[in-house]
């Protein structure tokens, strides 16, 4: 994080890693992401359980990656810090991981001393960058993470806000090009194939207020693992990928989760 210093904070239109934040309950927003929120959970009362869900399956992700030997991971779109952090989930398991931490949002950086705090056996860091320049994550990454060993890349609530013009598929790409063989990609994506509608209102209000919205199908999030081996049970709806390895969500059962969620690893 050395050399890194804030940009201005953009509070003209709202943010998705201050939206999260508001959806997750957190005081690190402005009205202008409260207010779009709020919209948002007009068209679905259900978007913060969508948020949690998203969040827990990082968290059994994390958790099973580590108890199958990996320790190194990228968290591309990290978001504002909310416990337990990804780090704090791998160290649990296997204290020396390393974890580099990467985001776009200016208010995460200035909150990145709470992802830095790891145990004395491991590592973690922060970048300022957006997944839409992958080169500028993989220069950073490199100083922390050895490429010559599996490396989990996490993208987790964050393809949906990259366009196919900005070439989401092509960034993933790119990303996992620099990885070794035994690397994992782990991606949740939101969807309309369960609720067209309201995901069509949806993603007008977000473009009206500048912020993409490009909802896949099963298909178009499948392309994502093209060429990798994806790990049982395959591309599930989040809260139904390893259970077992978590609590549940409250509310997670009580209707659709329009999303998908997926591990896979990287012949």
């Amino acid at each position: 994080m050395s050399g890194q210093h804030p940009v201005e904070i953009d509070t003209s239109r709202p943010h998705p890693a201050r939206m999260y934040d508001w959806y997750l309950g957190g005081k690190d927003n402005y009205p202008v992401d409260e207010e779009m929120g709020r919209q948002m959970l007009s068209l679905d009362p259900r978007v913060p359980v969508m948020a949690r869900v998203n969040r827990a399956f990082m968290h059994r992700a994390t958790r099973w990656l580590a108890g199958h030997g990996v320790r190194q991971f990228l968290d591309v779109g990290t978001g504002i810090p909310t416990e337990p952090n990804l780090h704090q989930v791998a160290q649990q398991v296997a204290p020396d991981a390393r974890v580099v931490y990467c985001d776009n949002d200016p208010i995460v950086l200035a909150h990145a001393a709470a992802l830095l705090r790891g145990t004395p056996e491991g590592a973690t860091e922060y970048l300022q960058a957006d997944v839409r320049d992958p080169d500028a994550i993989l220069d950073g990454a490199r100083k922390v993470l050895d490429f010559g060993r599996p490396v989990a890349l996490s993208l987790v609530a964050l393809l949906h806000f990259v366009s196919d013009e900005d070439g989401a598929h092509d960034l993933v790409g790119r990303l996992l090009s620099e990885l070794p063989s035994g690397s994992h990609l782990v991606v949740t994506h939101a969807t309309a194939d369960f609720t067209p509608e309201e995901s069509a209102a949806a993603t007008e209000k977000l473009k009206a207020a500048g912020v993409t919205l490009a909802l896949r199908s099963r298909e178009e999030f499948a392309r994502f693992f093209d060429g990798l081996d994806l790990v049982e049970p395959g591309i599930a709806v989040p809260h139904q990928w390893h259970p077992e390895l978590g609590e549940p969500v409250p509310g997670q059962e009580d209707g659709i989760i329009p999303g998908y969620g997926a591990v896979a690893r990287k012949p």
